[in-house]
């Protein structure tokens, strides 16, 4: 029997493989780093302080999954250069990103930010092996998701064809972490294989040389469900199955099944909202230090540190997960909060 078209996920990878070859994602979505300085600086001390945590190894991978314009790392190595000089000469940049247009402004944002030449991957097998430091803001959300819907005892998968849904009968992936959440007649479960795979690669580094990594991202830590599938297009809600190709299409992390898939041996901190991971590290008092250089910008500086920290901003949309293998004590940020402590249930949206 042929497919009733094409499947979800082969579909999202196609339209996004397209998108960031030919079109300008900055156009139609702005992300922290982009908003405000003070997020790449924070995540820069961040950086430094997990360094010392794992005993200032030299050299060190500092790692960074979907760097965008480059303007996160840009940043956090302007921070480090100033304040913390020996993690700066000990660190060894490596990027993951498998556009070549976004590698040259990378490229570019990069230029005067870093004394050390800086190397691009397609996947994170590609980074040398050693203690590493990663950080990915807004990488998971962009990776392609399978939707599976409830019907009695079985599913039903989702294909795109002719820009609509189509559907048809079929088994829940054995072993998936949400395979036994308890999802209503009808409703929507997601799944997102390549998220899983990228923490399974990165778990089983972890679990070979001590490190750390950071994941920031819009989703939910509960054992929830729903259709979270979205798209952007000329900065407006667009909807996805149409144009392929024309615009961004993004999922809600689920954050619960990532911390399920880490491999025994690697502490998962977290998750937690963005706006308590940012005033953990210190937001409010960096905020107040450049208003104070910079008064006539002042309002500005406070209005960007607010989109990013408020509750009814990005404050409590994005969540941030870590992991970690041989620190010398908490991962920096969490209070030393594991997975696991996180309660609730319900829809995504």
């Amino acid at each position: 029997m042929s497919a009733p078209g094409e499947r979800l996920d082969h579909f999202m990878a196609r339209a996004n493989a397209a998108y960031y070859a030919g079109c300008d994602p900055f156009v139609d979505f702005i992300t922290a780093p982009e908003i405000s300085q003070v997020f790449g600086e924070l995540l820069g001390a961040w950086v430094a302080v997990v360094w010392g945590l794992l005993g200032r190894p030299d050299p060190f991978m500092l790692v960074e999954a979907g760097p965008g314009r480059g303007t996160l790392m840009a940043d956090a190595q302007r921070l480090l250069r100033r304040v913390a000089p020996a993690c700066h000469g000990a660190m060894r940049v490596h990027l993951i990103e498998t556009s070549p247009r976004l590698r040259d402004v990378q490229a570019h944002a990069l230029h005067d930010a870093t004394a050390m030449p800086v190397r691009w991957h397609d996947d994170l097998r590609g980074v040398p092996d050693g203690p590493m430091v990663l950080l990915a803001n807004e990488f998971l959300d962009a990776l392609p998701i399978r939707q599976f819907v409830r019907r009695g005892q079985g599913w039903e998968e989702r294909f795109v064809h002719d820009g609509a849904f189509t559907h048809a009968a079929c088994d829940f992936p054995a072993g998936h972490p949400a395979r036994l959440r308890p999802v209503p007649e009808g409703r929507v479960l997601e799944t997102c294989q390549p998220a899983l795979d990228f923490i399974h690669a990165l778990g089983t580094r972890l679990l070979r040389w001590p490190g750390a990594a950071l994941l920031i991202d819009y989703g939910y830590d509960a054992p929830a469900w729903g259709d979270s599938l979205q798209a952007l297009r000329d900065g407006r809600p667009a909807d996805p199955l149409l144009d392929a190709g024309r615009a961004d299409l993004t999922a809600h992390v689920d954050f619960r099944a990532i911390a399920d898939q880490a491999p025994r041996g690697v502490a998962v901190w977290g998750s937690v909202t963005q706006g308590d991971f940012l005033s953990a590290l210190g937001l409010a008092a960096r905020v107040e230090q450049l208003a104070r250089a910079a008064p006539a910008q002042a309002d500005e500086i406070r209005a960007a540190a607010m989109r990013l920290a408020a509750p009814e901003r990005m404050g409590r949309l994005f969540r941030v997960m870590g992991l970690s293998s041989g620190l010398a004590g908490d991962l920096p940020g969490f209070a030393g909060r594991h997975a696991g402590d996180g309660t609730g249930r319900g829809e995504t949206r």
